[in-house]
């Protein structure tokens, strides 16, 4: 036997045993469904939507089922090493939108020339990191599922939203609304959506249950109507007004 159909007898062999693992993987929910939709949203006053019909910043998930219909009560959980980041930059969250999952750490970055001081007090997980100078970082943990809205304290006008899921199964939407949850295991899930200007009451209405068992599972067009909402006012970490803002390129001086 010549060394070139040795080789090749080794190259057929490799591609043999390639198949056969790559079949092995795909037999187990390791290579699940691509579950796929699109979101578009109506009724909105927020300019982004109105006049650029910008969707993005939609979260879509799905939550594991048991047999008798219930949400699975200890889903996978991230390692302590996950980290994800929300910078702040020209009095900016970037981003403003972000879906994590339960036990991830989100880094706080300062690439201002000013202080800063990220902070909740509302429902989901309360925190504050306190005032920190420019170049410098603060992290959180969050352990908690829910919907985190988070403001600084010294610039009303910040804000940012973190929905916390005890699911590793989620999506935010594009700026066309498309959206794709990739490699979720066949069975049964309860689709839930969150969008910060839409109502809860709204929102329930598009929570159903999902089938997924297929390679490809396409839930078609979400419509959410952002009639009814309203903004919430909110004041500062300690329960009060905002003070006028004192900025300068040596930060914020605390009264």
């Amino acid at each position: 036997m010549t060394h070139s159909v040795i080789r090749q007898s080794w190259a057929d062999r490799r591609i043999r045993l390639f198949r056969g693992v790559l079949a092995l993987l795909c037999a187990v929910p390791l290579c699940g469904a691509a579950v796929s939709g699109r979101v578009e949203l109506k009724d909105s006053r927020d300019p982004a939507v109105k006049n650029r019909r910008d969707f993005s910043g939609v979260v879509i998930s799905l939550t594991p089922l048991s047999a008798a219909g219930l949400p699975v009560s200890s889903p996978p959980r991230v390692t302590n090493a996950a980290h994800l980041t929300i910078t702040q930059r020209a009095k900016t969250f970037i981003p403003h939108m972000l879906a994590i999952q339960v036990g991830t750490w989100v880094d706080f970055p300062n690439l201002d020339p000013i202080f800063h001081n990220a902070f909740s007090s509302y429902s989901g997980q309360v925190f504050d990191v306190g005032l920190y100078p420019p170049g410098t970082n603060r992290s959180i943990r969050f352990t908690r599922e829910g919907v985190v809205r988070v403001f600084c304290n010294i610039h009303s006008a910040m804000s940012a939203l973190i929905v916390v899921l005890a699911t590793p199964h989620f999506a935010i939407t594009k700026r066309d609304g498309t959206f794709e949850i990739a490699d979720v295991p066949a069975g049964e899930y309860e689709l839930r959506v969150v969008h910060e200007r839409a109502t809860d009451a709204t929102l329930q209405t598009l929570s159903r249950r999902v089938s997924v068992n297929t390679a490809a599972a396409p839930l078609g067009i979400l419509s959410i109507s952002e009639s009814g909402y309203l903004p919430i006012p909110h004041k500062d970490k300690y329960g009060r007004d905002y003070a006028p803002e004192a900025v300068g390129l040596t930060g914020y001086t605390p009264k």
